[in-house]
């Protein structure tokens, strides 16, 4: 019968424990390990922590470059206005005509930057809004729309997320590594002890019978 019949219940650490049995591939087998899980903390930490690094510093970056500026409708914006909240002066920050149900849809407003250029775009306005009503925008230091930039909580939020992400997924490549060697260095061993039982066991049988 093989000698794989008879494993026992799991030692922990057996691999570093001083043992006339223990075999070279036994010591190698718990270097394998041990690098495995070394090199799965260190990247899971190295690569989370650069990430989330990243992530962060490229939000910050955002939050002192974008700026909002106020644009204006182009084309009069679908969707009825007719119950207002406010004057119809009021917009998105500064005041327009928008309807009481908060819907906003996507329309055509123009907006010029701090060197006198002239831009047009998409934005969300509104539902309704009227030829010439302003609305708040933000932009890139080229003048091209951009969305709203993350606050220093969102940012934080947002950082750690991928950072863990990340982390997580750097950390499995060496992980399943180790566990791919192990499994090979434990198969190879368990055949090595199958064919000396095959080989030493008849004789036992012959000294014990």
């Amino acid at each position: 019968m093989p000698l794989k019949a008879f494993r026992g219940p799991k030692v922990w650490l057996w691999r570093w424990r001083r043992n006339p049995l223990k075999r070279r591939a036994d010591t190698m087998e718990a270097w394998v390990l041990l690098g495995a899980w070394l090199l799965t903390l260190l990247a899971g930490v190295f690569a989370g922590l650069a990430a989330a690094r990243s992530v962060e510093d490229g939000l910050a970056r955002e939050r002192v470059e974008w700026h909002p500026v106020v644009a204006h409708v182009m084309d009069e914006a679908p969707g009825s206005a007719a119950a207002t909240s406010g004057d119809s002066g009021s917009s998105e920050s500064s005041g327009s005509s928008a309807s009481s149900n908060g819907e906003r849809v996507w329309a055509r407003v123009g907006w010029t930057v701090a060197d006198g250029s002239a831009h047009t775009g998409q934005a969300r306005v509104p539902a309704g809004s009227k030829v010439g009503t302003p609305v708040t925008v933000w932009t890139d230091p080229q003048g091209h729309l951009v969305t709203r930039p993350a606050t220093t909580s969102e940012a934080h939020l947002r950082s750690a997320l991928i950072g863990g992400l990340v982390g997580l997924s750097a950390a499995a490549v060496p992980f399943v590594a180790g566990l791919v060697a192990r499994g090979r260095l434990e198969r190879r061993r368990m055949d090595r002890w199958d064919a000396e039982w095959a080989r030493l066991g008849p004789q036992w049988g012959r000294m014990t019978g």
